[in-house]
């Protein structure tokens, strides 16, 4: 009989790459994840690991053991939404991520209303990329999570989590200072909205993020490589630096409330879709779906304001 721990550690070797990655990320030694993969081994009677330098490769016995254990650890997943929806109320710790700017603009709300509608619930929330959840949640650091994409750069697809929409917000050019005087741009598509802030430097997330990548590939078609000075994860600092003319970056709707009366935003063809994360099979767990519920009654877009500082796509006149 297979081992369901063992198969929850070939599935992370499969996913981490390394043995001290996958010991890291479920607070075993090294030596104690090869041993139990070992065993795994014995029991399944054939050779589930190769190795590859310094490094263990999966042989395509252990991938497919992966693709059943992916299986056999959403039905487990499903057992444990069922036992607890058999139980009377939703109460107990749930492990929240949120990417950052989530934080303030949707967890708060979407906690008080948890508070209101099930007061035994017990949020505990951390902030967390988006990169990072999937392995977060299949290490069970986290129950559910605020995740997001952008056009340009789709999310990879991952048999291991499901996710459900949430919210979907344009994304604007955020520009100013001295160089903006005189540049407001107009225009529908991104290569006639981009394409005079070519040759300026650019501000982006910092390399290796979602951010980042949307940035350079939105640059890219509009026919330019953006030339980066600044590489800042934070909406509001970006905001801070257009405004004094430090470059040209992109930001959400949902970061622009509180935007500095020197910047101007310009509204983009280009959109951040926002979803809640969880484990595959664990949708209908009481506490996942009540924090579902919660995050989608709690969210209210909020308008982006109407002041001369604004580009006329801001009024509407872009293409949604």
């Amino acid at each position: 009989m297979l081992d369901v721990r063992r198969l929850h550690l070939l599935r992370e070797l499969d996913r981490r790459g390394t043995i001290a990655a996958v010991a890291e990320a479920l607070t075993f030694t090294a030596s104690a994840v090869s041993q139990q993969l070992s065993v795994l081994e014995r029991e399944a009677g054939v050779p589930l690991l190769e190795r590859s330098g310094r490094r263990v490769v999966l042989t395509p016995a252990g991938r497919t053991l992966v693709t059943h254990a992916d299986a056999v650890l959403e039905r487990l997943e499903l057992a444990v939404s069922e036992l607890a929806g058999a139980r009377e109320g939703i109460g107990g710790p749930l492990r929240i991520g949120t990417f950052p700017s989530g934080g303030p603009a949707i967890v708060p709300a979407t906690l008080a209303e948890l508070a209101q509608r099930h007061p035994a619930l017990e949020p505990m929330v951390q902030e967390i990329d988006s990169a990072r959840v999937s392995d977060g949640l299949r290490a069970g650091e986290l129950d559910v999570a605020l995740v997001h994409d952008y056009d340009f750069v789709p999310a990879s697809p991952d048999t291991t989590v499901d996710q459900v929409p949430l919210l979907e917000e344009p994304m604007y050019l955020a520009t100013g200072g001295a160089a903006a005087t005189g540049r407001v741009t107009r225009g529908e598509t991104l290569a006639e909205l981009l394409g005079p802030w070519a040759t300026s430097p650019w501000i982006t997330a910092r390399d290796g993020t979602t951010g980042h990548a949307m940035a350079v590939r939105a640059c890219q078609a509009a026919g330019f490589q953006p030339r980066i000075r600044h590489q800042v994860n934070d909406f509001r600092t970006v905001l801070a630096l257009a405004a004094i003319g430090q470059g040209a970056g992109f930001v959400p709707e949902m970061a622009t409330a509180h935007a500095p009366e020197d910047v101007v935003l310009t509204r983009l063809p280009l959109f951040r879709r926002s979803k809640v994360a969880f484990r595959a099979g664990g949708g209908t767990h009481p506490a996942i779906a009540a924090f579902v519920a919660a995050a989608r009654t709690a969210w209210v877009p909020r308008a982006v304001p109407l002041t001369d500082r604004f580009s006329a796509l801001s009024r509407g006149s872009c293409a949604q």
